[in-house]
């Protein structure tokens, strides 16, 4: 099966992109070290379907998965990032792209997946956003055409990342977390309680999920 992409999103400044804007700083290293350690992991051998949640919002995980996805793509992995936020969906304003089409209306059925994926501007990262936000989100992600989805990207792609809602605020996180084949917890220095990182591990673990590791964010 051959995946043709749309053009290109039009490059303009884009927010919280530090691996793509400044790959010398320290906060770009430290995202290749993330990509070292996922790439060298046991634990993470094999795991091509990944989603990256949080406890809560404002945890930093949209742009860790942004960021974490371009560091991959610079090691010359092909890569989809997808935004499974469905509530509230920031993939294309991270890139500065519109969000007419996307994964909901894969979900619907109204547009096919080939139809659904654009390209980045970055070289082997491309994009699906979250299209125009459904009344039924987590019927829809916990459908037969996710998995579907998740079945068709999974053979043209090295690596998958799922952008999904906070696990403590809906249970879509949890859903997606069941059909993939591991999960990253983002969770935010001086703001995530420790009671939260813990309950959010058991949920996902309830799930049956593979929690591949934890991202501390914002530590200095």
């Amino acid at each position: 099966m051959k995946l043709v992409n749309k053009k290109s999103p039009q490059i303009i400044k884009r927010m919280g992109l530090i691996v793509e804007t400044n790959q010398y700083c320290n906060i770009s290293e430290q995202y290749r070290t993330i990509r070292t350690n996922f790439l060298s992991s046991h634990n993470c051998l094999n795991s091509r379907t990944i989603t990256i949640t949080s406890p809560k919002r404002e945890d930093g995980k949209s742009t860790t998965a942004s960021n974490f996805a371009i560091s991959l793509a610079q090691q010359g992995k092909k890569v989809l990032l997808i935004d499974a936020d469905l509530r509230n969906p920031t993939l294309n304003i991270t890139f500065k792209m519109e969000n007419y089409v996307g994964l909901s209306d894969v979900l619907v059925g109204r547009n096919i997946i080939e139809d659904s994926i654009f390209r980045s501007g970055i070289n082997g990262l491309d994009l699906m956003t979250s299209g125009p936000i459904p009344f039924n989100p987590t019927e829809l992600l916990g459908s037969k055409k996710m998995e579907i989805l998740i079945e068709t990207v999974s053979i043209l792609y090295d690596v998958i990342l799922f952008d999904t809602p906070p696990v403590l605020e809906v249970s879509d996180a949890k859903i997606i977390a069941n059909q993939c084949d591991g999960q990253i917890l983002v969770i935010r220095w001086g703001k995530t309680k420790n009671e939260e990182a813990i309950e959010a591990k058991k949920i996902l673990e309830s799930a049956k999920a593979k929690l591949l590791g934890v991202i501390l964010n914002d530590k200095e």
